[in-house]
């Protein structure tokens, strides 16, 4: 009896209904802003300050619109995974929940190996390589453990990471305006420095679009929602004026108090805490206190994106579209525990891997980023290609929200969103001016065996 009335509390999903707007709303903040590629965008310049507002015009608007509609539409467990699975079929969704979950796997390295370079610039510097990838397997396996437990408490961890992330946002973006106005911008920031140039510096402008990304990741957890149909929408609202505010913001903070050429991938969010605050002191204790709430929201955010990423891969693993070894869930909490345990083999795997190769922990962060990058990017031509099927072939469905302007905007607005995912796979790859055919080569080779693997596991899956 106590099985079948939670079944039916829970709209005879047999998922509980937890996430509200307020939780939906941080959770979309956590995802998308993510303070650990601030420095990276940074590095691309003054000139960093115009893309972003191209980016969040003509990218992050309309990709917001269009994942409130699939949203609010289709409210299913599993997220991208069943948007795709409904518009192209089994194959395309069990492609996709694939090339989803696996890219987590492969990205949450460089996340933890950044955690473990700020948590030795702040307290063991000169710590090894080695010690670091140690600490960043120890925030793996606590992740997978985040995964399994109740989403009713794991959801505190995002929510939380989300007040932090806005905390450091806000700190950084108004203490680089008071350096600038006490001693002026350490960058030199006017419209002529601010206008784009096509040079080396574009390596880092797929950045961008890379931290725009993630207003889809909620409905991984749909089925759990408690009205998605009134929530996605308002939720994707509100996140997206707090994230794009936020994002400005901090880009300003570290432009104007650090030289562009002193900006350090790993090391770039403590040097502008130090530059503003300070090192002494008061200052000093700030500084420390912010590294710690930075490193947390490293961690929040991994839990973030593998509590959406493992859902998707469990559901396809349960509907035959991938192996059904990830679909097992846990007998009591209804999370995907099997999905998650895989995503920490595979984490610690590539971690070790590329520890061996790597000569310093920029380089590790850089190479699996890039990697993984790509491979998260691909899903979303199926996204948006999914986005115009159903609103063709299910034009009857009832929509609580749709993207307004008719089927000539829908299309001209999938297809602007398309091009900005096909510049940033490719200035993933090619650098203007600095093209190396070995990194690229490496990059391309790896996103080629992933894919491959992925057909032989959805093979699998069939045949089961």
């Amino acid at each position: 009896m106590a099985d079948t009335a939670n079944t039916e509390a829970a709209g005879g999903t047999g998922f509980n209904k937890v996430l509200r707007l307020f939780d939906m709303t941080l959770f979309t903040v956590c995802a998308i802003l993510v303070i650990d590629q601030l420095p990276a965008s940074a590095a691309i310049g003054v000139q960093s300050v115009f893309w972003w507002i191209f980016t969040l015009v003509f990218f992050f608007v309309p990709y917001g619109l269009i994942t409130a509609e699939l949203g609010s539409t289709y409210p299913d467990e599993g997220g991208i995974y069943a948007w795709v699975k409904r518009a192209f079929g089994d194959r395309w969704g069990g492609r996709t929940a694939w090339l989803w979950w696996i890219n987590v796997a492969l990205w949450q390295p460089s996340v933890f190996i950044l955690f473990a370079g700020i948590f030795a610039t702040l307290f063991f510097p000169g710590l090894s390589l080695w010690a670091q990838i140690g600490i960043a397997l120890a925030l793996t396996w606590i992740t997978v453990w985040t995964n399994i437990i109740a989403l009713d408490v794991g959801k505190w961890v995002p929510n939380l990471g989300a007040l932090f992330k806005s905390l450091i946002m806000v700190l950084i973006g108004i203490g680089g305006f008071y350096l600038a106005w006490k001693n002026g911008p350490a960058n030199e920031i006017s419209f002529s420095t601010m206008a784009p140039s096509w040079d080396a510096s574009l390596a880092f402008l797929p950045v961008i679009v890379y931290n725009f990304l993630g207003f889809e990741l909620m409905s991984g957890a749909g089925a759990e929602m408690k009205n998605p149909g009134r929530d996605v929408p308002l939720a994707i609202l509100i996140a997206g004026v707090i994230i794009a505010t936020f994002y400005l913001l901090g880009t300003f903070g570290i432009l104007a108090a650090i030289p562009l050429e002193e900006i350090n991938l790993i090391e770039g969010l403590i040097d502008t805490f130090r530059q503003i605050f300070g090192t002494t002191g008061a200052g000093g204790a700030l500084v420390a206190a912010l590294g710690l709430m930075a490193m947390y929201t490293f961690f929040s955010n991994m839990v973030t994106w593998t509590i959406g990423a493992n859902r998707s891969a469990s559901e396809a693993a349960i509907a035959g579209d991938l192996p059904e070894g990830l679909g097992k869930l846990h007998p009591v909490h209804k999370t995907p525990a099997t999905a998650a345990i895989w995503t920490g083999v595979i984490t610690t795997v590539v971690m070790i891997v590329y520890g061996l190769m790597a000569a310093t922990a920029e380089d590790l962060f850089w190479a699996l980023f890039a990697f993984s990058s790509i491979i998260f990017l691909l899903p979303y031509f199926l996204l948006f290609s999914a986005f115009l099927k159903l609103r063709s072939a299910d034009s009857a469905r009832p929509r609580p929200y749709k993207v307004p302007g008719g089927w000539g905007t829908a299309v001209i607005l999938a297809l602007i969103c398309m091009a900005f995912i096909l510049q940033a796979i490719v200035f993933f790859v090619y650098t203007p001016g600095e093209f190396d055919i070995v990194y690229a080569s490496q990059i391309v080779i790896g996103v080629i065996v992933t894919v491959i693997i992925g057909e032989f596991l959805i093979s699998r899956g069939k045949r089961a």
